[in-house]
């Protein structure tokens, strides 16, 4: 049986969380696909679990700037999920959705804000819906809150909130670059990042049989 995060699931276990981070990953560049009216071909994400203090260097390192899209899970499933965008990726997929030949991501508009929030909404609930649909649980999600800073800064709301309960995140890294994607040139780099409650990761694996 699982012990108190992340590190006391065994291989097994992780197994299947790492297959259901696939799927998940999968139905959310689909859905991407479908908002852009592009065909959006990713290479199969590279799932991990990390101790959330390594997380930053997993994503480039404290200082990278990136965009973050954020939204609290609840109902059977509890935690939060992040989905963060490589920053100049962000900037192209804006000029993309608005016709803009600029954007300043630090300082976004409430239009440039809300583009973010549907693609991040668009992303995480087709995860979600993913996980649902594998699992039978329901799962509701808040409205996504977006920002753009530093790696290290963004990642300090996740640490602080998932700490108590749990040292370890699900991240998933996907990449649009390896099928030749790209807008602009710039090659897609998207993560998600699962921080579950782990009572919920329980929950979540004895609805697919996988606990004792």
């Amino acid at each position: 049986m699982p012990g108190q995060d992340l590190s006391g699931f065994d291989a097994a276990h992780l197994d299947v969380l790492k297959e259901i981070g696939n799927i998940g990953a999968g139905n959310a560049a689909t859905a991407l696909s479908r908002m852009l009216s592009l065909r959006i071909p990713m290479e199969t994400p590279k799932v991990k679990i990390l101790a959330i203090s390594e997380a930053d260097r997993a994503l480039g390192g404290p200082e990278t700037p990136a965009v973050a899209v954020l939204a609290e899970l609840s109902g059977e499933i509890g935690g939060m999920m992040m989905f963060l965008l490589d920053i100049r990726f962000a900037g192209l997929l804006l000029r993309r959705m608005l016709g803009k030949t600029r954007a300043d991501l630090r300082n976004m508009t409430e239009l440039e804000r809300s583009v973010f929030s549907e693609i991040g909404n668009v992303m995480i609930g087709s995860y979600m819906r993913a996980v649902s649909s594998l699992s039978g649980l329901s799962i509701r999600m808040s409205v996504p809150a977006v920002t753009c800073d530093m790696v290290g800064s963004l990642l300090t709301v996740p640490a602080a909130e998932m700490g108590k309960v749990s040292d370890r995140i699900l991240l998933i890294e996907g990449s649009f670059a390896g099928s030749g994607f790209s807008i602009g040139g710039c090659p897609g780099k998207v993560n998600l990042m699962l921080v579950p409650r782990v009572e919920s990761l329980k929950k979540l694996l004895d609805s697919l049989g996988i606990l004792p």
